[in-house]
């Protein structure tokens, strides 16, 4: 009886892991990071981003910050309280529920003047992709490889996990 639950257990958690891991992390401006004059809605364009995907802010300290703002301040480059500005160069939000978003970075006229902000739209979480959200073989072959390959392990991660379960469940029974 013992065996028997820690096979389940052990399903459980094989299963369980690689859907976890489909969060992603996502460096707002890639390797350009968070600065100015930079075309954030084109770097945006085409991401998906979900509930408990990852925003990365990264910059020198003192020279940005970051502020999450509504549609009006974002189009308006109106700046919150300064004990709300994220100020570590190394800003991480966890993107928590689905719907609009806006950053913009309060330092000087950076919004205004030099385009430092961000609009994105996060979708409801996805355990696996949908037949209808998944890339078409062209559209992974146009990929950066980068985008591919976390595609490819987040899909190999699930496939072995439900392998793992299967396996784990044929033996305890």
């Amino acid at each position: 009886m013992a065996l028997l639950r820690s096979c389940v257990v052990f399903a459980l958690i094989s299963t369980i892991i690689p859907v976890m891991t489909l969060a992603k992390d996502f460096v707002v401006g890639d390797e350009k990071g968070w600065t100015i004059n930079f075309n954030y809605q084109a770097w945006a364009q085409g991401k998906d981003f979900r509930v408990g995907d990852k925003l990365v802010f990264n910059y020198p300290v003192g020279a940005h910050t970051v502020f999450k703002v509504n549609g009006t301040s974002f189009q308006n480059c109106i700046k919150p309280p300064a004990n709300e500005a994220l100020t570590s160069g190394n800003d991480e939000i966890v993107l928590a529920t689905p719907g609009r978003k806006w950053y913009i970075c309060g330092v000087g006229k950076h919004c205004e003047s030099a385009g430092q902000k961000l609009f994105i739209t996060v979708q409801p979480q996805s355990s696996s992709p949908s037949p209808a959200m998944a890339p078409s073989m062209v559209q992974m072959q146009s990929m950066p490889y980068s985008s591919k390959a976390i595609k490819d392990t987040v899909n190999y991660q699930l496939f072995f996990g439900v392998l793992a379960a299967l396996v784990t469940l044929s033996f305890a029974f």
